[in-house]
């Protein structure tokens, strides 16, 4: 199990440019229900919809940085993919201050969306830093 990890780990960090694409695509679709569809359903999801849209225009930042990222550059990624793992890091923090400040208004399926929200998020995070670490080992 974990040389399969590894292989599909080795792949995707082989061409750094696939893990802004990866983030790219979970900001974009993190954008798009905060927005488009947990703020429309506030009485199901129990989040306040402005709230939601900041959440929302975060995470569109972030699809626009990494998307950038993955068309425009062509070498030099530790930098970049540093700053979006921080920034990452810092959008799970805010994510959890949310989710803590309007717990008593959350349903069920508000809490298990964050929860899921905030598995991937950790995952991606780490797969970010072992690549970052993988290009900091590969430089020396």
């Amino acid at each position: 199990m974990k040389a399969k990890h590894q292989m599909l780990f080795g792949r995707i960090t082989s061409n750094q440019k696939k893990i802004f694409l990866i983030d790219s695509i979970g900001a974009f679709l993190a954008a798009f229900f905060l927005a488009g569809i947990l703020a429309k359903f506030e009485g199901f999801f129990g989040m306040p919809p402005s709230s939601l849209y900041i959440l929302s225009f975060i995470a569109c930042v972030y699809t626009v940085y990494s998307f950038c990222c993955f068309f425009f550059l062509d070498a030099n990624w530790l930098p970049f993919l540093k700053v979006i793992a921080i920034a990452n890091l810092v959008y799970c923090f805010l994510t959890i201050s949310f989710v803590i400040y309007f717990y008593q208004k959350l349903t069920s399926f508000g809490l298990i969306y964050f929860l899921l929200e905030f598995i991937i998020l950790c995952s991606l995070i780490v797969f970010e830093r072992k690549a970052i670490s993988d290009l900091i080992n590969r430089s020396n």
